[in-house]
């Protein structure tokens, strides 16, 4: 039995026990998916929820809210892609060692290239600076981002990003919430890494007069599958990436990672998953 987690706070709705579960069996693999959930949201409480899966016998876990920049600090590996976004969603338990990978980064890549093809990715607006926009920012120059924009409420956050991006040799620069509809005026692309518009945060991210004239759009949030801004950029033309493209692709990622084997055909993944767990989308 290959162990396997999510370690992470309001996690009882995730998903992902369920795909990597259909993984393992459609792989002739099997596979036991717990969720742990630690004491408290301190580092302390990750670690000592990290060591306990590990005396147990897990091979892997993925990391979500609010452990992945802490993740990195309890690894003795870490990816390219780790150092560059500088937080970590999936640790590989093997050998005595702990290698961290971020796999939100590969999964938007593949997602974006699934839907878009090898269209690159242009100017993009990005709203939202934190965990997952931090992931995505770095991704967007691996899918042709020129220059990215990025506006978030929490200024800091989106100072963070913006440095962190032009060091590692990129584009990017704060836009001011006044400056925002200007921006998406220029901008090819538009992405979402804020949790509105989801169920419990129900709303736009932009108003919807600023969404014209781009090619493409990205939304983080998948529950819904079809958010007012997926179903607003759809409306308008524009290319649709949905999060759930994202939560699928980073799971394969993971997958991959915790098994070291390929998902040679991903399609039948894809459709006895959506079909089973009924994730209908009107836009894709």
């Amino acid at each position: 039995m290959l162990h396997l987690g999510l370690i992470g706070q309001a996690i009882a709705a995730s998903r992902s026990p369920s795909l990597h579960m259909m993984l393992g069996e459609l792989n002739q693999l099997p596979v036991d998916y717990q969720l742990q959930v630690p004491e408290d949201e301190t580092a302390e409480s990750f670690n000592a929820k990290l060591a306990e899966i590990r005396a147990l016998g897990f091979v892997g876990t993925n990391v979500t809210f609010p452990y992945k920049q802490v993740a990195i600090d309890s690894a003795d590996e870490v990816n390219d892609a780790v150092k560059k976004v500088g937080a970590s969603n999936t640790l590989l338990l093997k050998d005595g060692k702990v290698c961290a990978f971020n796999t939100d980064y590969t999964g938007f890549i593949r997602g974006y290239k699934g839907r878009v093809g090898e269209v690159p990715a242009g100017k993009v607006l990005m709203v939202g600076a934190g965990g997952v926009g931090r992931a995505i920012g770095f991704a967007l120059f691996e899918v042709g981002a020129t220059e990215l924009l990025v506006t978030d409420l929490n200024e800091h956050s989106a100072r963070s990003l913006v440095d962190a991006i032009n060091a590692a040799g990129y584009k990017a620069r704060v836009i001011a919430k006044e400056d925002v509809a200007t921006a998406a005026a220029e901008a090819d692309g538009l992405v979402n890494c804020t949790p509105v518009g989801h169920l419990k945060s129900p709303g736009m991210p932009l108003s919807a007069e600023l969404i014209q004239g781009q090619k493409w759009a990205f939304d983080a949030v998948y529950t819904p599958m079809d958010t007012e801004f997926l179903v607003e950029a759809n409306k308008k033309g524009l290319q649709i990436v949905s999060g759930f493209d994202l939560f699928f692709y980073q799971g394969i990622d993971a997958f991959e990672i915790f098994t070291g084997q390929k998902v040679t055909d991903v399609k039948p993944v894809w459709d006895q998953f959506r079909e089973k767990y009924n994730v209908v989308s009107s836009l894709i």
